[in-house]
């Protein structure tokens, strides 16, 4: 029965695949960067530069628990923001004075205290973005005075407060936030810097901020509670994403990598943290998710030590410090799986065949400057060879044949043994 028993055989041989691109699927969960931030960029050396990959990519907030929130859509472009131009420059306008209040650690919880809604401006003096909201949001204090708005409008430099910006964990500049009752209320603002977009959006707070107050005050009317009004309080907000899809990449030495950028922010450095799990990784169709019986029968048969399809798949990446990211270096190895066909016969219409890709990886911390956002970096290279392992069955005139040697060498190899012995033994005549 071991004779008719099939083996495996291994044998390396040059790639003849002619495809042109390969499938690359990723799920990955970045535990601290928000999904507004969140793109995905590929480069390779025939030149292609695609910044924010938008197709067949969807992104999930994550909560405290690291476990899906909400659904972030398809990564669609980000939203740009409208700046508003002054005649006047932001010298201009303070020359005789400013309205918006300058805080630091040692008044930011008195200035919270005395004005229970504050909106504040944490920047950076860099910041191309902060420089242009500057007149926008001396204007904007400026109208808030004009039309007795309750509201206090202030800012912080995050370059001489690190602490406070820190504590406040800023992660992008202009960080907008609305605080209640010395609570921030988030998400933070994210929509046009625009004087009157910035009015508006003060007056819808402070109108929703009356009409929870007045439901504080009357909560019931002839007895009976009434329903609080939908307004918006604050809430935690985790900044975690899971980002998952897959894209189509050359043939070519080329990588993918995950980071923070915003088309109307300047990213905190300091403040950009790369940890991420690689929920799973690998190259060309999905195997486990394809269900189909030509799949899940031929997989069945291969060993472990040829199913290196997804090696990542459940691997946490720490970052420990400020500054630094994790890079991963993946060679990928096309191996043909061939459970029954005729020997070189792997083919898609091959119901005994299929294409997979196996891959190894090392994975290095790398070091950023200060002022550089880290990113996450998968760099890929396919290998000129691939792997061919073929199951080998022997037919039943094979079983036959070697039967028949069996019984004739030991035939003929018995002959031998007597045929000596006789001519050892045989008596001698006198």
């Amino acid at each position: 029965f071991a004779f008719a028993r099939p083996s495996l055989s291994t044998e390396i041989a040059i790639d003849e695949n002619t495809e042109h691109q390969i499938r690359l699927n990723f799920n990955i969960t970045l535990l601290d960067v928000h999904c507004d931030y969140v793109s995905v960029d590929v480069w390779d050396s025939l030149g292609t530069n695609k910044q924010n990959v938008t197709k067949n990519i969807e992104k999930w907030q994550l909560d405290d628990d690291g476990k899906r929130r909400i659904f972030s859509g398809r990564n669609r472009e980000q939203r740009e923001v409208k700046n508003e131009e002054h005649e006047e420059t932001h010298e201009e306008l303070v020359e005789g004075g400013s309205d918006v209040a300058i805080l630091d650690s040692s008044n930011f919880k008195n200035y919270l205290a005395k004005n229970d809604l504050a909106f504040i401006d944490m920047y950076a003096p860099w910041c191309i973005w902060c420089q242009r909201l500057a007149p926008t949001w001396e204007k904007f204090a400026k109208e808030v005075k004009s039309e007795g708005l309750p509201i206090g409008v202030a800012h912080v430099n995050c370059v001489e407060h690190a602490d406070l910006c820190s504590e406040q964990m800023v992660r992008a500049f202009p960080t907008l936030r609305w605080y209640s009752r010395g609570e921030a209320v988030l998400p933070d603002y994210k929509m046009d810097r625009t004087v009157q977009a910035l009015v508006n959006f003060a007056k819808r707070k402070i109108d929703a901020d009356e009409k929870y107050k007045d439901w504080e005050n009357n909560k019931s009317v002839n007895g009976k509670e009434r329903p609080a009004p939908r307004v918006a309080q604050s809430r935690p907000e985790h900044p975690g994403c899971q980002v998952s899809g897959h894209l189509m990449v050359n043939r070519v030495p080329g990588n993918f990598h995950i980071e923070a950028k915003s088309k109307s922010h300047n990213l905190n450095a300091a403040m950009t943290n790369l940890t991420h799990r690689i929920n799973h990784l690998s190259f060309g169709e999905p195997l486990y998710e394809n269900k189909s019986r030509k799949t899940k029968r031929i997989l069945k048969q291969v060993p472990d030590d040829h199913k290196q399809f997804n090696p990542m798949d459940g691997t946490l990446y720490l970052t420990k410090e400020f500054h630094q990211a994790h890079h991963h270096y993946i060679k990928v190895v096309s191996t043909h799986l061939n459970m029954g066909g005729e020997k070189g016969a792997v083919t898609t219409e091959n119901y005994n065949s299929m294409l997979t890709y196996q891959f190894l990886e090392q994975s290095h911390v790398v070091y950023y400057n200060t002022f550089d956002v880290p990113e996450a970096r998968f760099s890929y290279d396919l290998s000129p060879m691939s792997v061919v392992v073929q199951k080998e069955q022997r037919k039943w005139y094979d079983y036959m044949t070697s039967l028949c040697a069996i019984i004739g060498g030991t035939f003929t190899t018995l002959g031998l043994i007597d045929a000596t012995l006789y001519k050892v033994f045989k008596p001698k005549k006198l």
